[in-house]
This record gives structure tokens, sequence and C-alpha cells, in this order.
């Protein structure tokens, strides 16, 4: 059985995060996508669920994140290339994100990252074909 994941992070203007994610390049499923919530589709497989805060509260009794102090989750995604992963970066940075780490090579592992108009942390990388893990 194939599995797919629905990432939920909460947001402050649900039209201002779908505004940046396009400018990323994806689109979203109307199917699943309100004034209180959108469907971003990663893949075939993976979906983000950017949903506003009042919306998200609904699901946990804990109180959200406050982003600025703290980190709820590094949202990792693979890159087809080095590239890519750079390009996706600069894209963030000029639809307003931020540069949340310096690049890291590690020769067989290449990653950047960002942080979106929330606060959430995008880590994007590029792995070798059959690399492995090392000590």
């Amino acid at each position: 059985m194939s599995r797919q994941i629905f990432v939920n992070l909460p947001v402050k203007n649900l039209n201002q995060s779908m505004a940046f994610f396009t400018k990323l390049g994806y689109a979203f499923n109307p199917q699943f996508t309100n004034e209180t919530a959108a469907c971003m589709i990663v893949s075939d497989d993976i979906f983000v669920m950017l949903l506003t805060e009042a919306m998200f509260q609904t699901f946990t009794p804990k109180t959200i994140c406050d982003t600025t102090k703290s980190t709820e989750v590094l949202v990792g995604l693979s890159s087809e290339s080095r590239e890519h992963v750079d390009e996706v970066v600069r894209k963030a940075v000029a639809a307003g994100g931020t540069i949340y780490n310096e690049p890291q090579d590690h020769g067989f592992m290449y990653g950047h990252s960002f942080q979106d108009l929330d606060g959430h942390i995008w880590e994007f990388f590029y792995m070798e074909p059959g690399a492995t893990c090392q000590g």
C-alpha cells in the first residue's frame, strides 16, 4: 500500500502564504482549499496543508509555536540537483522568505534552507546517487 503524507502548518495569512509558495512553483488542490485551508501539492504522495491559525487550533489543544522563539518542525525535501536547491532558496528569498542557514556541503550531500513567511523552516537537499551516511 502506498502512503501519503500531509504536513499541517499554521499560517497567519493564508492568501499571502499561497502566493509565496506559488512563486516557488507549487500548485494547490482546489478540492481541499477554501478560506481556512489550502492543500499544497509537493508530489504525488506529499501534501502540505496550510491552515489558518484558527483552523489549525481546532486540531490541537496545545498552543501554536511562536516560530520567532522556537522551532516546531524542519521540513526536508529532496531535490534533483545542487542547482535546484539553490534555485528554490533564491526564489523563497525573492518571495519574502529568509535564509535560515548557510549552505551545507558534505560532499555526498548538499543542502540549503529558508524560513517561509510564518517562520517554518524548509530544508532542500541533494544527495549523490548511491551515497550512504558515514560516521
